[in-house]
């Protein structure tokens, strides 16, 4: 099908004479590039005809980034930032670390509330509040301003009282939730089905008393690790299960699914300072979090079935993980299976101070009975993402 205004007027579900320059770059950026590029004069003199010339500087502008996509130098942030100077297209990530949803991923209140914010900017813009124009041109004040009117529209409440950017992200964390919620269930059903098969290990009674032991003077101390490993329990200095299996099972499951930040660094904008480094520890969290079910599931049950005495190091796992059977995963490439190293890089020192694994990183009989153990009791304690 020929890109004209014809198929211009269906995609954007408007007539000729009402299209906006939104639109136009969404109508070029929904066919191929040398195709857009071909039928940009026609297009841009069919408008003319209609009354709706747009301006020189958006056409010098669609040319250009069309140009660039065809010769294969256009970045995809350079793409999003050309159709944003449209003037009425909202702004992807905001200053504040706002993210709209991707289209196809965006719920009934993230589709609302983003048409709402795109008929205020047409409204704007018709006003002469946004200079499209300059926009185009790369102005930097013209950005600005574009930015903080969007960033006021977000956060300012509705007839209705709801807040844009509030509702946006309720909407979303539901889901995640949701997904998360779901894909924790089917990775403990198949935690239970593995090990219904395999033969119940024998409880180390002395080895649990005493790494509880141990336990009990690390998590009662400052610093790494026992803070890292009182967030991942999500316990309070000095509020400890009585009971050292309880105890021990509350931890290693926790570091598996973490309950909770580090004490007193509630503010997660930390995490999303590009230019600034994690604490040791707040890096520690964030690996643990990125290790996705799948993986612990497929590290758990391979370590399970060989039995103390198996290298638990991090290249080991990430070995385990790449060639098991039991579990979907697929980092076969170099740069998959260093990734997961380095995650379970986070792991190995805190299964260390637990018994888990021995100062050569090999599995001992604590840890081949109380791994699946833990695992089960991480993934049947309801959602498990950190606050």
């Amino acid at each position: 099908m020929g890109l004209d205004l014809d198929f211009a007027v269906r995609h954007s579900g408007r007539p000729a004479a009402a299209m906006t320059r939104r639109d136009v770059a969404r109508v070029l950026l929904a066919v191929p590039s040398g195709q857009a590029l071909v039928a940009l004069p026609d297009l841009r003199r069919q408008l003319l005809a209609v009354g709706n010339p747009l301006s020189v500087t958006f056409w010098e502008s669609a040319k250009a980034v069309l140009t660039s996509i065809e010769s294969g130098v256009a970045t995809v942030g350079e793409v999003q930032r050309w159709l944003e100077s449209s003037g009425t297209e909202p702004i992807m990530l905001t200053r504040s670390y706002f993210l709209w949803p991707e289209e196809s991923e965006r719920g009934p209140v993230a589709t609302e509330m983003y048409e709402r914010l795109v008929e205020f900017l047409e409204e704007r813009l018709a006003a002469g509040e946004i200079d499209a124009d300059a926009l185009a041109a790369g102005d930097a004040g013209a950005r600005h301003a574009y930015e903080e009117l969007q960033e006021r529209w977000l956060g300012t409440p509705l007839p209705d009282g709801r807040v844009p950017n509030v509702v946006v992200n309720d909407e979303q964390d539901k889901e995640l939730y949701a997904a998360w919620d779901e894909e924790e269930a089917f990775a403990l059903s198949e935690l239970r089905r593995v090990l219904d098969d395999l033969p119940e290990p024998p409880f180390p009674e002395a080895d649990l008393r005493m790494a509880a032991r141990r336990l009990r003077v690390t998590l009662g101390r400052p610093g790494y690790p026992g803070n890292v490993l009182r967030a991942c329990a999500g316990l309070e200095e000095g509020d400890l299960p009585e009971r050292d299996e309880d105890l021990w099972l509350t931890v290693a499951a926790g570091i598996a699914a973490p309950i909770s930040d580090l004490p007193d660094e509630e503010d997660a904008a930390r995490f999303f300072d590009m230019e600034g480094d994690l604490s040791h520890e707040d890096s520690i969290l964030a690996s643990l979090c990125a290790i996705h079910h799948a993986d612990w599931l497929a590290s758990v049950i391979t370590l399970v079935r060989y039995g103390p005495g198996v290298l638990a190091s991090p290249e080991r796992i990430a070995r385990f993980i790449a060639d098991s059977e039991d579990v979907d995963v697929d980092p076969d490439e170099p740069e998959d299976l260093e990734a997961t190293e380095m995650l379970f890089t986070a792991v190995t020192p805190l299964w260390a101070h637990l018994g888990i694994v021995d100062r050569a990183e090999v599995l001992t009989p604590l840890g081949w009975w109380g791994l699946p153990k833990a695992l089960e009791r991480a993934w049947s304690s309801g959602p498990a993402l950190p606050d």
